[in-house]
């Protein structure tokens, strides 16, 4: 691969866990918009909870996420009352429609909830909506927070399963993000869990941080594979510093360039795929017997802000300060300081501060993102069978770009707009080929490989 070709596809693009993307969110939508969807949604139909806890007791360098450090406890016993609130507006709202099928804590890290308050969040969420039996319950954890009271709270509360964020286990690579994180710390959790019967667990590794080398990365994945993960997401490293500005901490010098960045994420995926792993869109690996990786292989696999996922709800409820919704009509974002959003809730019952209403060209292109993203492939007749008409122009746009594609990136036969193994990499850019708002320029982001 030249390294002119390296440089035309790995030129900053969203990461596309929706469409829209979240920098085209405006102020339009609120609280009543927000309200109307909600007491809209059909009797039945299957909703996927969020949960945004956002805290840390230390600030990773890397991190892209909407949080803030705490010292002490003080602040989080001050914030979940408000989510509970939320929470009560929105099982209100919803009036008995819906039944709760998946529960995602995020954050920052919800494994610093204290035990008692984990148990009240899942026993207030069993109260407030209809959950199904097979709950799929999802936490991230930070080894760092765990205790023995934490591992029986989380199996009482009913997880099924747990995210943990390795990055690297390099020393050197954990001091220049403030990650510190010995691989000992991390297999206790993953043993204390399975102890505790979590049926599912999935390890995040990153690449393209502060001083990796592909030797160095493929020596993580070695130390993860280890610990027999089901699931295991190798991301690249996200550097935003004008939006996330604690990265600049980070010494830009030691990062590695896209050449390098790739030649990390394709020998990672190489020894995952070699240790009998199969490969889920851009970074995600599952066992074959894991639903990801059915889900991969019958074509039911989706794409939310929580990355690859078999959640098939129609309707996303994100709960918390920054949390997106995401429901049939559109988007929500909920306020992102949490003193103003502990204000909205307090006053309002909900704390919507922006959003996009989905127009049907927005759901189309949505899809077809959506299934590049995921099986790097359209269909021209289940596109046309979806969209009628509003096909046409996409369809057109798809025959430009195979006509203009001189790399081989990209095969089209009028019958299937593929993306081919040279360019799987770089499917990130071939979707920005189909985003009409991308070319406002509103927004900044990482690079594409």
């Amino acid at each position: 691969m030249s390294d002119m070709m390296l440089a035309r596809y790995a030129k900053p693009v969203p990461r596309y866990t929706s469409y829209p993307t979240a920098p085209h969110f405006h102020t339009g939508v609120d609280d009543l918009t927000y309200a109307g969807w909600l007491t809209s949604l059909p009797p039945g139909t299957p909703l996927s909870l969020y949960v945004h806890i956002p805290f840390c007791d230390r600030l990773c360098w890397f991190c892209g996420c909407h949080t803030k450090q705490v010292l002490r406890y003080d602040p989080i016993a001050a914030y979940l009352p408000s989510v509970f609130k939320e929470m009560e507006t929105v099982a209100s709202l919803l009036n008995g429609r819906g039944q709760a099928v998946a529960l995602h804590l995020g954050g920052g890290s919800p494994s610093m909830l204290q035990p008692k308050d984990l148990i009240e969040l899942a026993s207030r969420v069993r109260q407030g909506f209809d959950v199904s039996r097979e709950l799929e319950f999802s936490i991230e954890i930070d080894p760092n927070d765990m205790t023995d009271d934490r591992y029986d709270a989380f199996a009482q509360a009913g997880v099924t399963r747990i995210s943990v964020g390795v990055q690297d286990f390099n020393p050197k690579v954990q001091h220049a993000i403030n990650r510190i994180q010995t691989y000992d710390q991390t297999k206790a959790v993953v043993d204390g869990m399975r102890q505790r019967g979590v049926t599912s667990v999935n390890l995040d590794v990153l690449y393209g941080l502060p001083h990796q080398t592909v030797a160095s990365v493929v020596a993580t994945v070695d130390q993860a594979l280890s610990m027999n993960p089901d699931r295991l997401a190798l991301f690249g490293y996200a550097h935003v510093p004008w939006m996330k500005t604690h990265q600049r901490m980070i010494d830009e010098a030691a990062l590695p360039d896209p050449a390098e960045r790739l030649r990390q994420s394709t020998a990672a995926a190489e020894r995952i795929c070699a240790a009998g792993y199969v490969a889920i869109g851009i970074d995600h690996f599952a066992k074959p017997s894991d639903g990801l990786a059915v889900a991969c292989k019958s074509g039911k696999l989706h794409r939310n802000f929580q990355g690859y996922t078999t959640d098939e709800a129609p309707a996303l409820i994100g709960l918390g300060a920054s949390s997106i919704g995401n429901l049939p009509q559109g988007y929500v974002q909920n306020i992102t300081a949490t003193g103003e959003y502990t204000r909205a809730i307090r006053e309002r019952g909900l704390a919507v501060a922006k959003g996009l209403p989905l127009s049907d060209e927005d759901r189309m292109r949505g899809w077809v993102i959506e299934r590049l993203m995921c099986d790097f492939a359209v269909s021209v007749d289940e596109l046309r069978n979806r969209f009628k008409h509003l096909a046409a122009p996409i369809v057109i746009e798809m025959s430009y770009a195979a006509q203009g594609d001189q790399d081989g990136v990209v095969w089209f036969d009028g019958h299937t707009f593929s993306i081919t193994e040279l360019g799987r990499p770089f499917v990130r850019s071939v979707a920005a080929t189909f985003d009409t708002y991308l070319a406002s320029g509103v927004g900044r982001h990482s690079v594409a490989v």
